[in-house]
C-alpha cells in the first residue's frame, strides 16, 4: 500500500507562483508513473500532468501546458508540481496519483489507471 501526501497549496494572486509537492512512501516510488489532478467546486476531477517512473517523458493538460512543469526525485520519493503565471480558473483541490503498474512504458491521462491518490492540497489563485 502506497502512502501519498501533497503539500504546498495555499492562496495566491493570479499572475503567481507556487510549488506543491507529493512525499510518498510504502513502495518503490522510482518504478512508478506519477500524476497530478485537480478537482474545482462542481466539477469533475480533470488531468493536469503526468511523468513516467525515469521522469524522462512529461505530458500536459491543455489548459496548463507552458505555465506547469512536473518533475521528480527518485532518490526523495517526490514529486513536484510547479506553477507558473496562475491564473483564477487553476483554482481547485490539487491531487497527486500514482498508477497502478509498474515500470508502464506509456503514461497515462486516465484517472482510473491511478490506483493511490493523496488527500488533495487546496489552490485558490485571486484575481
Amino acid at each position: 500500500q502506497v502512502q501519498l501526501v501533497e503539500s504546498g497549496g495555499g492562496l495566491v494572486q493570479a499572475g503567481g507562483s507556487l510549488r506543491l509537492s507529493c512525499a510518498t512512501s510504502g513502495r518503490t516510488f522510482s518504478v512508478y508513473n506519477m500524476g497530478w489532478f485537480r478537482q474545482a467546486p462542481g466539477k469533475e476531477r480533470e488531468f493536469v500532468a503526468t511523468i513516467s517512473w525515469s521522469g524522462g517523458t512529461t505530458y500536459y493538460a491543455n489548459s496548463v501546458k507552458g505555465r506547469f512543469t512536473i518533475s521528480r526525485d527518485n532518490a526523495k520519493n517526490t514529486v513536484y508540481l510547479q506553477m507558473n503565471s496562475l491564473k483564477p480558473e487553476d483554482t481547485a483541490v490539487y491531487y497527486c496519483a500514482a498508477d497502478s503498474r509498474r515500470q508502464q512504458p506509456v503514461i497515462s491521462v486516465a484517472s482510473e489507471d491511478f490506483g493511490s491518490w493523496g488527500q488533495g492540497t487546496q489552490v485558490t489563485v485571486s484575481s
